[in-house]
């Protein structure tokens, strides 16, 4: 079993969803009392938010990447950033490392393909859903990716970073994403990618009526099948 090097704590609450499923996985694939061989770094998210808010995003590459060199001097076989939005700066932390990087928003793309979508709609932070940092990867392999307007961006962002981030869960949120859902469906999407490691703590399918992309349970999932087959 490869060992998965964790880049967590963009918040931690996600990170626990990773640690979770990535065991889960591991125990439904090999049984009995087997468990996933993994590292976790915890970042400070107080400290990666600062530099996103202020567009510092090398020194935030930098922290990450530092990061990642400590998990591949413990023995770490590749690593997972357990959140979306960091992958930002994956090219930063790529030049610490000599392991490789399990890509985020290529474990998501490869599941909407699996499926035959071309329109996806996307929900994230606002830097996800307005760079192209994120949404390149998904339309380098032919996704036609869709986002809200300025206003539910807006408010799709202020719930991650007020309210999921650390630890609420609001009834009246949920009804804001399913309504912003609703008016991507009028856009012609295909499916919907919660493309904030939190949002599946709001959200799930049972909320939406089209095919729905949790990009923290892919990934974790698709994370533990390399950790022991070593095909993504």
């Amino acid at each position: 079993m490869k060992v998965i090097g964790l880049i967590g704590g963009m918040s931690w609450e996600s990170t626990v969803t990773y640690y979770r499923i990535i065991n889960e996985k591991v125990k439904n694939m090999l049984g009995g009392l087997h468990s996933a061989k993994c590292i976790l770094y915890s970042v400070d998210f107080h400290e990666i938010e600062e530099c996103q808010a202020t567009g510092n995003w090398e020194k935030s590459g930098e922290i990450l990447g530092n990061a990642a060199q400590s998990l591949e001097k413990s023995g770490a076989d590749f690593i997972v950033i357990c959140t979306n939005t960091m992958h930002k700066v994956v090219n930063i932390i790529k030049k610490k490392i000599s392991i490789p990087i399990f890509h985020i928003a290529e474990a998501t793309a490869d599941e909407i393909l699996k499926k035959g979508i071309k329109n996806i709609g996307l929900l994230g932070t606002k830097y996800t859903m307005e760079q192209e940092f994120y949404k390149s990867v998904l339309t380098e392999k032919g996704i036609n990716v869709i986002i809200p307007d300025k206003d539910d961006m807006e408010i799709i962002n202020k719930i991650i970073y007020d309210e999921l981030c650390v630890g609420i869960i609001n009834s009246n949120s949920r009804l804001k994403y399913t309504e912003i859902a609703n008016k991507l469906k009028n856009k012609g999407i295909e499916g919907i990618i919660l493309g904030c490691t939190e949002i599946g703590l709001l959200i799930g399918q049972e909320n939406i009526d089209i095919p729905l992309f949790d990009t923290a349970l892919i990934h974790a999932k698709k994370a533990a099948e390399f950790s022991i087959n070593g095909n993504i």
